[in-house]
């Protein structure tokens, strides 16, 4: 059970992430790479990671297992402001710092490799060579497709957070986050793998939405950091497809323009393909290419017409 007593000030200094995690979300998509729960939501990035990455790295083997504890320092708070800042703050971590959470990691770990004692020294390489991998690994499993996704449900939680905080305050807030969190003022619970009672002690908490949070929420095992609550957000159900969907969006005539210019066409070609006159045609392409769905190049008397990249995703 992880228990979180607050205080009138802590309320006051309630606050919701901006956006999504960058560090935490490549930490927490390490377990979901490895699991096999939420098939219907996981299931096909699991499959694409894995075929693109296969195992790990690892570096994330070692200091990320399975279950249990693994260091704060690699979420460090710098990450709210991009990923840049969170491997900038990972490099400087504190030699303190490594060695106390890596002789936490340890305890329940006791088959490290040795570059792991190399970490926990602060040695150059060690540090580098988690950085190599990190970056590595959330290009090929984290990639901006997959961001786009991580990054809607996120912000969709958000946008139900705000309004509960705006039509309630801080209690409002935190009433809202049942099922996963449990508001008994002045204590804010949830199912835990260890007991944990966390005194922010007017600190504040800075409650952070993930996509790849599994069904129990994470903080931090050092009381003295930043209080913070990482919790799994609600994923939207996924679109079913539709042949006409395309059609009620941008209407018919208009979508079947869009589908004749896939490989790209003249004005004249399109408007024959699409069943329309040449100013018609001409009309529709240059809407959609307002739109960003279209760019068109004059070649000599005639003008080709071809997908944007914003394009292609929509006809399909």
């Amino acid at each position: 059970m992880l228990r979180i007593h607050l205080t009138g000030e802590d309320l006051a200094r309630i606050r919701i992430a901006e956006g999504p995690d960058p560090m935490w979300e490549t930490m927490l998509s390490s377990h979901r790479f490895r699991d096999r729960r939420a098939q219907h939501i996981y299931g096909p990035w699991r499959l694409a990671a894995r075929r693109r990455i296969r195992a790990l790295p690892g570096t994330l083997r070692a200091l990320v297992p399975p279950t249990g504890y693994f260091p704060d320092f690699l979420n460090p708070l710098a990450a709210q402001e991009g990923w840049d800042s969170a491997v900038e703050a990972l490099r400087a971590t504190p030699r303190r710092r490594l060695a106390a959470d890596i002789a936490l990691l340890a305890a329940g770990q006791p088959s490290l490799p040795h570059w792991v004692r190399l970490l926990a020294d602060g040695e150059r390489e060690a540090v580098e060579q988690l950085v190599a991998d990190l970056e590595r690994y959330r290009r090929a499993a984290l990639d901006a497709a997959v961001w786009q996704r991580v990054q809607a449900d996120v912000d969709a939680d958000r946008a139900v957070r705000v309004r509960h905080l705006l039509a309630g305050g801080a209690q409002g807030l935190l009433a809202g986050l049942r099922p996963v969190l449990r508001w008994n003022p002045p204590v804010l619970e949830s199912d835990y793998p260890v007991r944990r009672e966390l005194f922010p002690g007017g600190r504040g908490l800075l409650l952070v939405p993930s996509y790849f949070c599994g069904r129990q929420p994470v903080t931090y095992a050092d009381k003295e950091l930043t209080p913070v609550v990482v919790y799994p957000v609600e994923h939207a159900a996924p679109p079913r497809p539709s042949p006409s969907a395309l059609g009620r969006l941008l209407g018919g005539t208009r979508a079947r323009v869009l589908g004749c210019i896939e490989y790209g066409t003249t004005t004249g070609e399109l408007a024959r393909r699409a069943g329309v006159s040449p100013a018609s045609a001409s009309q529709h392409a240059r809407v959609l290419r307002d739109a960003g769905l279209v760019r068109s190049v004059r070649r000599g008397s005639e003008v080709l017409h071809t997908l944007t990249p914003l394009g292609a995703d929509l006809l399909t």
